[in-house]
């Protein structure tokens, strides 16, 4: 897999943009808020459709513009394909080969990138909303139909939720009731599935980066089900949320909000016997992300077959210069296609090589060099 050109169109301060990339490494060198993340961000939007800090998609088109469009031209499995997203009054439209995509299946075709953000470095030390995303994140990279997933499952939670706040009658909820266990249930074996590939080869890393003697460990497990997660069937799973949903109704109705699922679970990471969230220091919860970022890039490499494209926006600044060059070094030895985005060139150009192609990046345009 590999991105042979990209192309923005009034995506958030980004005018007109055509980037040819290097099939190695490309470096967008710019200050902080001139467009270098936006760049990265249409890349990430492009691939996934899913926006990478936006609350809402309005926030994609540039002020003024009456829609945004990011296209890409990408080389699978020997094959040329061309890929496009618009956004336009807070929806967006996909297209293949210049025709709208028939399907999520039929758009994303093999196309996987993985992304790293300085908001990825403080998970560990933040809320469970963060890890949940951070997890998902990965979920969606192995199991791309997670997307359209967790759409269904975000829409029942909505809908239920509003009939809880209006005191709706109970039998009004049936129907939301059988669509959260049916999907949540799906959501949460996906998690388990990604869990197992990747856990183990992120305690792995975090030994080999982690300078400390302590173990990490990833713990998921959902809360208020009566079945052992590790084994459970997907049946079993529903038969399970189904019965939470109904145990806990009185008090979802109470405060409003529908307390258990796949929306409310955590992602529990230890070093040794003790939460990281407490006890890791800052190098070591950014060891941790890191080693999460490692194993995941691996696990794709051997499940898909190929290397995802690999995103990193100013990771490089927030990282101690041990493990930046760790990162630098793990990116120059993969052989992955990287875009990399800094403030400071000199602190990626360990990752850089022969085929490196530079730009700059300020006011929202991008030059060569």
């Amino acid at each position: 897999m590999r991105l042979l050109s990209l192309s923005c169109e009034s995506f958030r301060n980004l005018g007109q943009v055509s980037v040819t990339p290097s099939a190695r490494t490309t470096i967008a060198v710019g200050e902080n808020g001139q467009g270098k993340t936006n760049l990265l961000e249409a890349l990430y939007y492009l691939a996934t459709l899913k926006p990478l800090r936006a609350n809402t998609l309005k926030e994609l088109v540039q002020f003024g513009a009456g829609k945004a469009r990011v296209q890409g031209r990408w080389l699978l499995n020997g094959a040329e394909r061309d890929i496009a997203v618009e956004v336009s009054h807070g929806t967006r439209t996909a297209f293949v080969d210049g025709k709208r995509a028939a399907s999520l299946e039929s758009y994303f075709g093999g196309v996987s990138v993985v992304a790293f953000t300085p908001d990825d470095l403080s998970i560990v030390k933040g809320g469970p909303e963060g890890r949940r995303t951070f997890l998902d994140r990965s979920v969606f990279n192995r199991f791309p139909a997670y997307l359209q997933e967790s759409r269904e499952y975000a829409k029942a939670l909505k809908s239920r939720n509003r009939l809880l706040k209006e005191d709706a009658p109970h039998s009004h909820l049936t129907v939301w009731d059988e669509t959260l266990s049916r999907v949540g249930a799906r959501l949460l074996v996906r998690r388990r599935a990604l869990l197992t590939e990747v856990v183990p080869r992120a305690v792995a890393a975090f030994a080999h980066i982690g300078r400390i003697e302590a173990k990490a460990t990833f713990v998921y497990e959902p809360s208020h089900l009566d079945v052992p997660f590790a084994t459970a069937t997907e049946s079993e799973l529903q038969a399970a949320l189904s019965k939470a949903l109904e145990t806990r109704l009185v008090r979802d109705v109470e405060r409003g909000h529908t307390s258990v699922g796949p929306h409310v679970d955590d992602l529990d990471v230890s070093l040794g016997e003790h939460a990281a969230r407490q006890y890791a220091s800052q190098g070591q919860s950014r060891a941790l992300v890191l080693a999460w970022k490692v194993a995941e890039i691996e696990n794709l490499k051997e499940t898909n077959g190929f290397l995802p494209m690999l995103l990193l926006d100013d990771v490089s600044s927030e990282l101690d210069p041990e493990r930046n060059a760790f990162l630098m070094q793990y990116l120059a030895d993969s052989g992955a296609q990287t875009l990399l985005t800094t403030t400071d060139a000199e602190l990626v150009r360990r990752a850089a090589g022969a085929e490196t192609t530079w730009l700059g990046v300020k006011n929202g345009v991008i030059t060569p060099g």
